[in-house]
C-alpha cells in the first residue's frame, strides 16, 4: 500500500498539476475563441481521436505489462515487439489520414476544415505509438520521467496556445490543434531516446499471444472508451435544434469542470496497473486489492463533496456563456467515481486472462449508453448524454462485482464502503435542502459546504485514515 500511495502520489502531482494548467486551456478556449460552437467543435474532435486512440493501441498496452511480468517471457522481447508493432501500425494509419482526410472529414461534418482532422488524426497515431514506451516508464517504475514527460507536454501545448491564440491574436480552432500536434511531436522525440528497446527481439510468437490476449481488450477498450465519448460524437447527430455544435460546446465547458475527480481515477490506475500485475504473485495480493478499492472510495467521495460545495468558484473556470450547463457537473461526478470503481473491479478477469468478460461488459454499458442518447438527446439535451453515461457505468459496475466476485472473489469491505456511502449522500442531502430552502448567499453556502467537508475529514482520519499514519509529520500525532 505504502509503494502505490507513493506512486500514485507521484502520478497524481504531474496528473493533478498537467490536468490543472490544462484547466487554463478551459477559460482560455471559452474566452477568446470566437463563438460557443468552436469550442464544441472541439470538444467533438478531442472525442473522435479518444476513439480512435483505442483502436491504435488495440490493448497492447495492458498486454505488455500482463506478459513483461510472466516469468515464462522475456520482458526486453515483449517490449520490442509491442514496440515495433504498435511503430509500423501508426505509421501505416498516418499515411492513411494524409492520404484519405477530405473524405474523413466530408464524413464528420468538416468539409471546409479538412486540416482540422488531418492535425488530430496525426496526433493520435503519434500519441497510439508513444503509448508502449510511457508503458515502459511506468514498467521500470521510472514515475518521475513519466511526469516529466507529461508535464512537458502540458507545458508545450499551454505555450503554444497562449502564442497562437493571445500574442498573435489567432482567435482560430485551428491553432488549437496546431498547438497540439506540435506539442505531441515535441514530447514523442524527448520520450524516445530514453526507451528505445535495448535487447530482447522481434518475436512473432511473442506477438501473436499477445495479441490473442489484447484484442479482446480491443473490443472492450472500444466499448469502453465510447462509453466515455459517444455523447459527444453522437451529439451533432442526434440534437435536433439548429445550435447542435453550441449546446455540444457548453456541455464540453462543463464537462471539464468535473475533471478533478478524472485526474484522481487517472493517477490512481498510472500507479495501480502495474502494481496489480507484479502483486499478482503475491499471496496477499487479494487483500491488498480489497484495500485499494476502499482508500479508492474514500478518497473520490472527498473530491466529489469538495468540488459540489464549492461549485460557485469551480464556475470561474468558463465563461459565463457555458454556465447554463453546470447542473450536470454532480452527474459527471458520479459518473467517474461509478467509472474508478468499475476499473478496480476488472482486474479480476483481466488476471484470470477471461478478458472476454470485459468485452461483454463494455458492450453491455455501450448498449445502454447509445439506446439512451437516440432517445433521449433529441428530447432533453446533453442531460441525457451526461444521463447515459451514468447509468453505464452504474450497471456494468454492478455486474462485475458480482460476475467477479464468483469467478475470482475478493473480500472488499462493503460494510465500510457503505457506511462512507450513506455519509456521503447524507451530506448532500443536508447541503442541498439548506441551499434550496434557506441559504442563497455563495459564501454562506462555501461555508456550509466547508463545514460538512471538516466532518467527513473527522470520521475519515478516526476511522480509516489516522493521521498517526502520515509520512514526516505522522510524529506529532502520536498518543
Amino acid at each position: 500500500m505504502k509503494s502505490l500511495a507513493k506512486d500514485t502520489a507521484i502520478y497524481g502531482l504531474s496528473s493533478i498539476i498537467g490536468k490543472f494548467l490544462n484547466y487554463l486551456l478551459v477559460p482560455l478556449y471559452t474566452y477568446v475563441l470566437a463563438r460557443t460552437s468552436d469550442y464544441g467543435i472541439v470538444t467533438n474532435l478531442y472525442a473522435w481521436t479518444a476513439l480512435l486512440l483505442v483502436l491504435l493501441t488495440y490493448g497492447m498496452e495492458t498486454g505488455f505489462f500482463r506478459f513483461a511480468n510472466r516469468e515464462d517471457y522475456d520482458a526486453r522481447t515483449v517490449y520490442k515487439t509491442a514496440y515495433i508493432t504498435l511503430l509500423i501500425s501508426s505509421a501505416l494509419f498516418t499515411m492513411l489520414i494524409v492520404i484519405f482526410h477530405q473524405p474523413v472529414a466530408n464524413v464528420l461534418g468538416y468539409p471546409d476544415h479538412a486540416e482540422f482532422v488531418e492535425m488530430m488524426f496525426a496526433t493520435v497515431a503519434i500519441d497510439a505509438f508513444a503509448c508502449i514506451p510511457f508503458a515502459y516508464l511506468r514498467y521500470q517504475k521510472r514515475p518521475i520521467a513519466f511526469a516529466a514527460l507529461k508535464l512537458l507536454f502540458v507545458l508545450l501545448n499551454i505555450g503554444f496556445n497562449i502564442l497562437f491564440l493571445v500574442v498573435l491574436g489567432k482567435n482560430d480552432v485551428f491553432y488549437v490543434f496546431l498547438s497540439n500536434i506540435l506539442a505531441t511531436t515535441i514530447q514523442t522525440l524527448c520520450l524516445l531516446p530514453m526507451t528505445l528497446p535495448k535487447g530482447g527481439c522481434f518475436d512473432v510468437n511473442v506477438l501473436r499471444a499477445m495479441l490473442r490476449y489484447s484484442l479482446p481488450l480491443l473490443i472492450l477498450g472500444v466499448a469502453g472508451i465510447m462509453n466515455q465519448t459517444l455523447d459527444r460524437i453522437l451529439f451533432p447527430y442526434l440534437y435536433s435544434g439548429a445550435d447542435a455544435q453550441t449546446q455540444l460546446g457548453i456541455y464540453g465547458a462543463c464537462f471539464k469542470v468535473a475533471m478533478v475527480m478524472m485526474m484522481f481515477t487517472q493517477a490512481f490506475r498510472y500507479a495501480y496497473e502495474p502494481f496489480v500485475f507484479a502483486k499478482h504473485k503475491d499471496r496477499h495480493s487479494v487483500e491488498a486489492y480489497a484495500d485499494a478499492m476502499k482508500y479508492y472510495i474514500i478518497f473520490s467521495y472527498l473530491i466529489l463533496l469538495g468540488v459540489i460545495f464549492y461549485l460557485d468558484i469551480f464556475r470561474y473556470i468558463i465563461s459565463s456563456a457555458y454556465w447554463e450547463g453546470l447542473k450536470i457537473v454532480p452527474v459527471v461526478l458520479w459518473t467517474y467515481v461509478f467509472q474508478g470503481i468499475y476499473f478496480n473491479l476488472s482486474f479480476w478477469y483481466k488476471l484470470t486472462d477471461e478478458t472476454k468478460w470485459g468485452a461483454y461488459f463494455s458492450l453491455i454499458g455501450l448498449v445502454i449508453t447509445l439506446v439512451l442518447q437516440i432517445v433521449g438527446v433529441p428530447l432533453i439535451g446533453y442531460w441525457a448524454s451526461c444521463g447515459s453515461s451514468l447509468v453505464c457505468y452504474f450497471v456494468i459496475m454492478l455486474l462485475s462485482y458480482f460476475i467477479g466476485q464468483k469467478k475470482a472473489p475478493i473480500p472488499y469491505d462493503l460494510q465500510c464502503i457503505g457506511q462512507y456511502t450513506a455519509l456521503t449522500l447524507g451530506l448532500l442531502a443536508v447541503y442541498y435542502a439548506l441551499r434550496l430552502y434557506y441559504v442563497h448567499n455563495m459564501w454562506a453556502l462555501m461555508g456550509i459546504g466547508t463545514v460538512l467537508i471538516a466532518l467527513y475529514l473527522i470520521v475519515m482520519t478516526r476511522r480509516d485514515f489516522p493521521l498517526s499514519g502520515l509520512p514526516v509529520v505522522g510524529k506529532y500525532f502520536r498518543n
